[in-house]
């Protein structure tokens, strides 16, 4: 008899939590000794399948016309039965509509991972959105996420299912970081190896609020240092509003930083600044784990994994005069009240939001649904 499949399912692998999530779970369920697959357009992530021994198929699944649903359905029904899956876990809604038509065409079980706070504002949205909820399991990403789902969709605990995203302790711990690779970013980044150094990891968007710290931080007296550390297509408006407020030493945007553990580990504090509720925010539990207390926006998850006083704070979003203050506040600490908030973060963190938590959750779904996992050592 050949090994039972799980299939996974979003529309690409090139960035994101989304994508990340997705691999760390076809981690776990190859571990647990399914066939793990995983279904998308294709991107540079899914380099990373075959080491965590799991298997790529590409389909257009980033088309989102009804007739590429539509055809999209019939592909993944001939993976699901040609590769013997028991179960497709879709992640994302387009592909999520082809999924859950695959499902039904080839008898298997379906669940689904509700990632966001979608948006209603068209005619239609709520219906389109839906099938995310239409999940035999529903995973929730947060208790925010959770209430949503309950409140649009009327998913009940029956099948509703709240599994946080975690940080993978495997990279993201202080003990691993060796001090010179923060050194050397500082370093390259051309800030004092003692001097107050803020990061806001994120992609250059407007609703992750990097514009509202280059507003907070014409507010903060030298020598403090920004870096925002990402890519995307608000750069050139940040790059000029960072010369005009003459914050051209004082805001660095380096982009992508490919080790985030040492830009970590480099900062003081870490930034949270969106203006938009956000369904889990993992950079947060990722500062944590690396002891480092987070400043974020008062609304969505971080209210979930931020303490307010005791492992970081919470500020009013899109509010620069209240995010300066906080700023401020935090860095007027002595460093050794800091140290002590990072640690206490980075315990929350280890009880609470760890990427092995999130994948034997993940596994103890799919079991109620299939049984035991064909590996006794799985998850």
């Amino acid at each position: 008899m050949s090994t039972p499949a799980i299939l996974q399912v979003l529309p690409r692998l090139v960035a994101g939590g989304v994508e990340r999530g997705t691999i760390e779970i076809a981690e776990a369920i190859a571990r647990a000794g399914y066939v793990s697959l995983v279904a998308s357009a294709g991107g540079p992530m899914a380099e990373e399948l075959p080491r965590v021994g799991a298997e790529h198929v590409t389909l257009p699944l980033d088309r989102k016309s009804p007739a590429a649903i539509w055809r999209n359905a019939a592909l993944l029904a001939e993976v699901a039965r040609d590769r013997g899956a028991m179960l497709i876990h879709a992640r994302s809604r387009a592909p999520a509509w082809s999924a859950w038509l695959a499902a039904r065409r080839a008898r298997t079980r379906f669940v689904t991972t509700y990632h966001g706070a979608y948006s209603e504002g068209f005619p239609g949205k709520r219906l389109y959105n839906s099938v995310m909820a239409r999940g035999e399991r529903v995973i929730a990403i947060s208790d925010f996420i959770a209430e949503l789902v309950r409140e649009r969709h009327g998913v009940g605990q029956d099948r509703l299912r709240i599994i946080p995203r975690g940080a993978d302790l495997r990279r993201f711990d202080p003990a691993l970081v060796d001090p010179s690779r923060a050194a050397a970013l500082r370093m390259a980044w051309g800030v004092a190896a003692d001097g107050p150094l803020l990061l806001l990891p994120a992609r250059l968007s407007r609703w992750k609020g990097q514009a509202v710290l280059v507003e907070a931080m014409a507010r903060v007296p030298p020598p403090a240092v920004a870096v925002l550390a990402g890519e995307g297509a608000l750069r050139g408006e940040l790059e000029a509003r960072i010369a005009a407020l003459g914050l051209a030493r004082r805001v660095l945007l380096p982009g992508h930083v490919e080790d985030m553990p040492a830009a970590l580990a480099a900062a003081d504090l870490v930034l949270h600044a969106s203006t938009e509720p956000e369904a889990f925010g993992r950079t947060v539990v990722e500062a944590g784990a690396m002891a480092r207390p987070v400043i974020a926006s008062d609304l969505g998850a971080p209210r979930e994994t931020v303490v307010p006083e005791a492992t970081g704070w919470l500020v009013p979003p899109g509010d620069p005069a209240a995010l300066a203050s906080a700023i401020g506040a935090a860095l007027a600490l002595p460093g050794a009240v800091r140290t002590a908030m990072g640690a206490a973060a980075r315990e929350r963190v280890l009880s609470r939001f760890t990427t092995a938590a999130m994948q034997r959750a993940t596994l103890a779904v799919y079991a109620e649904l299939l049984g035991p996992p064909p590996s006794a050592g799985g998850g």
